[in-house]
């Protein structure tokens, strides 16, 4: 399936979390219907993939059930898919839902564990769908407490590398994985920024780079802002990481982050 493997022009994978408490949209698109109303919105926004997410990932949150989680993005993936066409994808690192949420209409998965929880793989290698692989330091619980690296472009690109090499030698075919290099996951700011002015090394793979940055704490860290304010912030983040090679920024605010990069895209591509 080439879902992402063809992208020759910057994607917008637009935010829908299904949860009562992520960072900044907690509990507005909780119900089946909201979610496939805002979905909506975002596909005539532009978004070319909606990346639903059943359980938070933010500093400091705590774990969810498998059944807790099927039970909030289930209902909201088939709402999605009776309506449209738009690729759906399945953001968990849990291999019962994995399944269930391919079963139900996604059509690919973006776990921010890399598919190391047990059972992650297998699920991944018998469903051959894309699949994204992000680095994380550590687990959402505790990963902001004092994260440390030698060298953060270094490691972070080892781990991917780790990571290809295990799912390709599983049965995932090499074409379906996209890597995310995991801005804010176990990083601090300065980590962020180092990583971002590196992003280019991880070109070297020759696979879809997957960034999300928006409306995160290192512009809050920079700026002194509160989520609803990091607008601008988030779009100025977003196109450095495509002129960077950056093939798909997840976003919430998704009509402004696909004109900031479309931007971004056609100066970098006017200079070669």
């Amino acid at each position: 399936m080439s879902l992402l493997k063809d992208l020759t022009y910057p994607a917008v994978m637009g935010i829908l979390n299904v949860t009562p408490d992520s960072f900044s949209d907690g509990g507005d698109f909780f119900s089946p219907d909201k979610a496939r109303l805002r979905a909506q919105q975002m596909v005539q926004e532009g978004a070319a993939i909606i990346d639903i997410g059943g359980e938070s990932t933010r500093p400091g949150a705590a774990s969810v059930s498998i059944d807790e989680e099927l039970s909030r993005v289930i209902p909201a993936i088939e709402a999605i898919r009776a309506e449209m066409a738009v690729p759906i994808s399945i953001d968990t690192s849990k291999p019962a839902v994995m399944l269930a949420a391919v079963a139900s209409g996604a059509s690919m998965i973006n776990d921010v564990s890399a598919l190391q929880a047990e059972g992650a793989l297998t699920a991944a290698v018998k469903l051959q769908v894309p699949v994204c692989l992000m680095h994380m330091q550590g687990a959402p619980s505790t990963m902001q407490q004092q994260p440390e690296y030698e060298d953060v472009v270094a490691q972070v690109k080892a781990f991917l590398q780790q990571q290809i090499d295990r799912c390709t030698t599983a049965g995932l075919p090499r074409e379906l994985i996209t890597i995310d290099p995991g801005f804010g996951f176990g990083k601090t700011l300065a980590h962020n920024q180092m990583l971002l002015s590196g992003l280019d090394e991880l070109l070297a793979f020759e696979l879809p780079l997957l960034v999300g940055v928006s409306r995160k704490s290192m512009i809050a860290h920079m700026l002194n802002l509160k989520v609803d304010e990091r607008l601008y912030g988030s779009i100025s983040l977003a196109s450095i990481a495509v002129w960077q090679g950056a093939s798909i920024i997840r976003a919430h605010d998704v009509a402004a982050t696909l004109q900031a990069i479309s931007v971004s895209h056609k100066c970098k591509a006017a200079g070669k």
